[in-house]
């Protein structure tokens, strides 16, 4: 702060946007090479979407349908909606929206729903080759009920698309950062994507920040002396000097050894509740299943309703563990923990032991 407060990246950068770009370009996808600033999560998918519809639209190629998961979520601007596959959020807008395609995510310890997944975007594929990207939340679908995926399941979806010259787009928003046991939801499988856009994690929530990154090859498709060839975006705070010199210290604090140990001490403890959970019979007649992957766990509740956002079990979820002084947010019948990496054992165990509680009640 005390050298500027901000300075627009268009045609200027500055130290720390570059330093940051380089340590981020270390942890992803080897032929990952530029990264694009931005301020949200939102903003980061649409500026995927933008780079992967222009870069077909610079290539002289008419790709303009967009594939996505049913359930997934990746946003409240007009083009993130667009893609996301949660119908309530979107209702009032739809005449708004561009149409996209929705296809069955491959859940996990489901073989019907991988190999439907798989017949689903072979099918879609089949109607033409117009399809220019594909969008999904790598290995949890989060606003749609933490919904985990077969990793193999999702890196044949993967390899099809790109057999198929379908661009693919993670949405490491929510993933990213060690959220799925590893540094990326991405790093699960081994086709990886040609975009990714991250956010959240990206300072540890204390400044908004938020990066699209590509490949080289993608980035090629932009490189003109055609100015209608650039990407015409931006945004006031792109690369906020302030935003990017926490992320880089939060990279920092990332990489030490009680941080990673802390993520795998998380993963167990979830690992060892869910196992107590689903060997219990007491719970049978409450519980529908539990999901975990990595640092995130989620308890499905049984009830008389649709599993859902609005699902009336959230405002009764709410209150019981508000009275209990910890703060969660229920997905409709779903309760769910997404703890920080600094949350000691003590807190964990005392809140699992509030879910069992709760369940007590029902």
């Amino acid at each position: 702060m005390e050298n500027f407060e901000q300075i627009l990246l268009a045609g200027h950068t500055h130290e720390k946007a570059i330093t940051l770009a380089e340590k981020l370009l270390k942890k992803l996808p080897q032929d990952f090479k530029k990264v694009f600033y931005s301020d949200n999560g939102s903003t980061a998918v649409e500026t995927a979407l933008k780079m992967a519809l222009q870069y077909w639209h610079n290539k002289g190629e008419s790709k303009k349908r967009i594939l996505a998961f049913r359930n997934g979520y990746h946003g409240e601007t007009f083009g993130a909606m667009s893609v996301s596959g949660l119908e309530a959020q979107k209702t009032p807008f739809l005449s708004h929206l561009f149409k996209a395609d929705f296809i069955q995510p491959p859940l996990k310890g489901r073989v019907d729903a991988v190999n439907k997944s798989v017949q689903d975007l072979k099918n879609e594929i089949e109607k033409g080759k117009d399809i220019a990207a594909f969008i999904y939340e790598p290995m949890i679908q989060g606003a749609g009920g933490m919904l985990v995926h077969e990793a193999q399941g999702l890196n044949e979806l993967i390899k099809i698309c790109k057999e198929n010259g379908i661009l693919c787009i993670a949405d490491e928003v929510m993933t990213g950062f060690g959220r799925t046991g590893k540094l990326f939801g991405s790093d699960h499988m081994e086709e990886k994507p040609h975009i990714i856009c991250l956010a959240k994690g990206l300072t540890g929530g204390t400044l908004p920040l938020a990066v699209t990154a590509c490949t080289q090859e993608l980035y090629e498709a932009f490189l003109s002396e055609d100015k209608n060839k650039a990407l015409l975006h931006g945004h006031s705070y792109s690369g906020n000097a302030l935003g990017c010199a926490s992320a880089i210290a939060n990279l920092e604090l990332l990489d030490r050894p009680e941080t990673i140990n802390q993520i795998e001490n998380i993963e167990n403890l979830n690992r060892q509740f869910k196992e107590k959970i689903e060997k219990s019979h007491h719970y049978l007649k409450t519980v529908q299943e539990v999901r975990h992957q990595g640092t995130v766990i989620a308890i499905e509740l049984k009830t008389n309703e649709k599993s859902g956002y609005f699902n009336q079990a959230a405002k009764k979820i709410g209150q019981y563990f508000l009275k209990e002084n910890i703060l969660i947010r229920p997905l409709g019948n779903v309760i769910y923990l997404v703890p920080p990496y600094s949350s000691p054992t003590d807190e964990i165990k005392c809140t699992f032991k509030c879910i069992e509680d709760f369940l007590e009640t029902l």
